[in-house]
């Protein structure tokens, strides 16, 4: 019987997707393969011995280079060739819409077809214990964190995280321990799925970091945001490990389900486990761990603020639940590296420091600038902003990113981001100039430049040694980092 028999998409959880063949051999395609995602799954895929091709148009480094250097060819542009040597299985990213021409040729093919969190949940999750970690903030971070905590305490997880784990070098591993650290994004599935990708992973224990309203062009309001988390729990063994931001109130909500009995975290009066005594120094931060009124240890951390030190309590209770002691659970949250562009250092320059963000969220901005304030007493303190995610391009919280910006001493709130493949109307769109009105009515020195030429030479003319420039997207921002790092030097 051949690998990839069977009905022609594989629905959710079908069984039999490898029928115990062996992997080599067997060719699979990814249709946008150089999603982060993506790129991990195909990388996944050809460490199992399978043949991996892939498409993807405006193919650029790093991870060009990243499927190059692994040995997987990238056919540019979507078209109905890429198609023609009739790989075993397709898996389409959710970058893809049906009328893509590539999309097109695959259903005009017969050619069997499954979306990313479909073929995880079949090839790589089915006979580990999935451990899934979820929520609007904090879950890339979190994911990386306790793969890192099992890793030092000798237990060979497998690892999938949206982000370059730098203990890992890399955002996957696959390890011969029990489990499995997955990354669950609440965004859609693929075109032929408008479920949220986590429902695909099977979760055997939940990290929640946290539920706000996000990803305004697929959720109506929070009410639906919440619906998605709600599936979620739903799908969770009775008695399995749940974990639960409870700063987040939202996330304490939709975490009420019977056979379930969540623990929650966080520095909110009644919570479960609290921070307490949170404190910077020498470069690390430290907290007491305290749970219901006891001191139960001191964790230590090389990342700052308080949003990773909710992190990495989070992490501490999953991976008590998964059987590990304070002795080898601490180690582990002290030796974390860190993820790549969370709050991330580029480096100083002419006595000017860099910090790389990933922050689009008012919630992540703001716990951000509040994470530098701790690193970096005293300091002036620049906040430079992309408004480039599909709901930061939206005036969804217009007003919300004048509270979230008003700890920094000096804005800069760069151009909307513009996608040709999901156009905002006039009326929906984000102000930079109006919140650049609003903050400085507060006192706070804000500038909105719509160009990143612009950008560049407002900073290198006014960033004086001893300041320090965050830079927050979840994009390029222009290649911002680059450019300032390599003009601030020169200047030095």
């Amino acid at each position: 019987m051949s690998q990839w028999s069977g009905p022609k998409r594989m629905e959710n959880r079908e069984p039999g997707i490898t029928n115990g063949e062996p992997a080599n051999g067997r060719h699979v395609h990814l249709i946008a393969i150089c999603g982060v995602a993506m790129a991990a799954l195909a990388g996944m895929l050809k460490q199992r011995g399978y043949r991996v091709t892939g498409s993807d148009e405006n193919v650029y480094p790093p991870m060009s280079t990243l499927l190059e250097r692994w040995g997987i060819p990238i056919r540019p542009g979507f078209r109905a060739d890429n198609l023609a040597d009739r790989p075993d299985l397709v898996v389409v990213g959710n970058k893809v819409s049906r009328d893509n021409p590539e999309v097109q040729a695959l259903l005009a093919s017969g050619l069997r077809y499954v979306s990313l969190p479909q073929a995880l949940g079949e090839l790589f999750l089915a006979g580990k214990r999935s451990v899934v970690v979820a929520g609007t903030h904090g879950k890339t971070t979190s994911t990386a964190m306790l793969a890192w905590v099992l890793e030092r305490a000798g237990r060979d997880p497998s690892v999938l995280v949206g982000g370059e784990a730098k203990n890992f070098g890399g955002n996957f591993k696959l390890g011969g321990g029990e489990h499995f650290v997955i990354e669950g994004d609440e965004y859609d599935t693929a075109f032929f799925d408008k479920g949220p990708k986590f429902l695909h992973y099977r979760p055997q224990a939940l990290l929640l970091t946290a539920v706000e309203f996000d990803h305004a062009d697929i959720y109506r309001d929070l009410d639906h945001v919440k619906s998605a988390f709600r599936k979620l729990i739903e799908i969770l063994p009775a008695g399995a490990p749940l974990a639960v931001a409870a700063d987040f109130p939202h996330a304490l909500a939709v975490a009420r389900r019977e056979g379930l009995q969540p623990e929650s975290f966080g520095v909110a009066a009644g919570a479960d486990w609290r921070i307490e005594n949170l404190r910077a120094a020498d470069g690390e931060t430290s907290f007491d761990i305290v749970h219901k009124g006891r001191h139960e240890g001191t964790a230590t951390l090389r990342v700052p603020g308080a949003i990773n030190a909710r992190n990495a309590l989070g992490v501490y209770i999953i991976a008590r639940r998964l059987g590990l002691g304070s002795e080898e659970i601490l180690p582990g949250l002290r030796g974390f590296a860190g993820v790549a562009r969370r709050q991330e250092l580029v480096g100083e320059f002419g006595g000017v420091t860099v910090i790389d963000d990933f922050a689009h969220h008012p919630t992540a901005v703001a716990g951000a600038i509040g994470a530098m304030r701790q690193s970096y007493p005293g300091r002036r303190l620049w906040a430079v902003f992309e408004p480039r995610s599909n709901t930061s391009r939206r005036k969804v919280f217009q007003h919300d990113y004048v509270e979230a910006f008003s700890a920094a001493d000096r804005v800069i709130i760069g151009g909307v981001f513009q996608k040709s493949t999901d156009a905002v109307g006039a009326d929906e769109l984000f102000s930079p100039e109006q919140l650049s009105r609003e903050l400085n009515v507060r006192g706070v020195e804000a500038r909105a430049f719509p160009e990143i030429d612009t950008i560049l030479v407002a900073l290198c003319r006014n960033a004086r040694p001893g300041d320090v420039i965050l830079l927050m997207s979840n994009g390029s921002f222009g290649g911002l980092r680059d450019k300032l790092a390599a003009a601030l030097g020169e200047g030095a």
